[in-house]
């Protein structure tokens, strides 16, 4: 079955960098449309980054644009999440998603 898993959130502070990463299974991200989406403390989801199938076509929020940066690798089947020049208010539990299916989520909380 379809299955995801993310990894690589943390406590950062103001101005760092992390690196998200979904690991997929039970179906190959080349023909999929891969989503980011985040939920932060007390509100609703906030859809972030995606990247389209096959040719990979790649969308921001305004939020984000220019700071985050979505890419994939599909020899390990894996999608990631680069986000640069972090700030308070990207403290968020971010999820990986395909369709309606998402992953149980990782913690980042930038902070000084």
């Amino acid at each position: 079955q379809v299955q995801l898993v993310e990894s690589g959130g943390g406590l950062v502070q103001p101005g760092g960098s992390l690196r998200l990463s979904c690991a997929a299974s039970g179906f190959t991200i080349d023909s999929s449309t891969m989503t980011w989406v985040r939920q932060a403390p007390g509100k609703g989801l906030e859809w972030v980054s995606e990247i389209g199938e096959y040719g990979g076509n790649t969308y921001y929020a305004d939020s984000v644009k220019g700071r985050f940066t979505i890419s994939r690798d599909n020899a390990k089947n894996t999608v990631y999440l680069q986000m640069n020049s972090l700030k308070p208010e990207d403290t968020a539990v971010y999820y990986c998603k395909k369709g309606s299916v998402r992953g149980q989520g990782t913690q980042v909380t930038v902070s000084s």
